[in-house]
């Protein structure tokens, strides 16, 4: 059976969203499409979709699932950072409604190939676009930092407690062979921290890989620059909602949307972030940590 992605927070975000026929939605991080297809399917060719993702292999999945309800979108191999300079190639300096999803898709995690997952043995990459094209991997980030400079992404981007004996332990191994797999480096951060955070609820190289892979993707200056360019291009009285899925993400939109309700360019849609039902959670455990903000656009 094909695995199918399950998007997180799906009617939250479309509903409060506020599609209208005439509208023009952008899925700045479309992934296998979920949230696209459903407005397609909810409203067929009376909106019309523009998709960004930086994977030619997630524009193929959600160009299958958006096409038996609608051919009206165009997708494109693109960085939200850039979405300005993208919607423009497309002819479409204004859109009414933004949505940034910024979880991983199953896609991703399972299928890339790029190690994203600590439970598969694959080539140690974690970028979102073409290993080729991209100006850094994971692999030449554990094999040529320094250990100092491991130890501070591994603490700030990944909230892991034992950055200092892992970022050791990486310098010890790479001075023995390079390390070239997600294996290689599990075994490492394995090695380095106690046995007690071994058996832990939350797997030990869980933190670390979500380091490496921001720091690989440069994610949080992207997200940065992304929800200005949002912003410029939204239509007076559009919509642009971002589903976050850690705390430095939602700190960095948060942070953002009250800035500019300060400035009055935005009201608030939720004070409050929008979170998981427990039932979403149950069936969707990966949506346990996910937080949906929306503003609209005053001026």
């Amino acid at each position: 059976m094909k695995n199918v992605h399950q998007s997180v927070l799906l009617n939250q975000s479309l509903d409060n969203l506020d599609l209208k026929d005439g509208d023009i939605f952008l899925d700045a991080t479309l992934g296998g499409g979920g949230h696209s297809a459903e407005i397609a399917r909810r409203f067929g060719e009376r909106v019309e979709i523009i998709g960004f993702d930086l994977d030619p292999q997630a524009l193929q999945l959600a160009k299958e699932a958006i096409e038996p309800f609608s051919r009206k979108f165009a997708l494109k191999v693109a960085n939200f950072r850039n979405l300005d300079q993208a919607l423009d190639e497309l002819g479409k300096p204004k859109v009414t409604k933004i949505l940034f999803d910024l979880g991983l898709s199953s896609n991703e995690l399972e299928r890339s190939g790029k190690g994203f997952s600590f439970q598969k043995d694959e080539p140690l990459l974690m970028t979102f676009g073409n290993p080729e094209n991209s100006p850094l991997t994971a692999r030449n980030i554990v094999n040529t930092w320094q250990e100092e400079n491991l130890a501070d992404i591994i603490y700030g981007f990944g909230g892991e407690r034992f950055s200092r004996r892992i970022a050791k332990a990486i310098v010890a191994e790479r001075q023995k062979k390079v390390i070239e797999t997600t294996f290689d480096l599990v075994r490492i951060i394995e090695r380095a921290v106690p046995v007690f955070y071994r058996r832990g609820k939350i797997h030990f190289a869980t933190r670390t890989f979500q380091a490496l892979r921001i720091a690989t993707n440069d994610e949080l200056s992207a997200l940065k620059e992304g929800l200005i360019k949002a912003l410029e291009r939204l239509e007076i009285g559009g919509r642009l909602a971002v589903i976050s899925f850690h705390s430095l993400e939602d700190r960095i939109v948060k942070q953002f949307f009250n800035n500019k309700k300060k400035e009055l360019f935005i009201s608030l849609i939720n004070k409050k972030a929008i979170v998981p039902s427990r039932e979403e959670i149950k069936a969707n455990p990966r949506s346990r940590s996910a937080k949906l903000r929306l503003v609209e656009k005053i001026k």
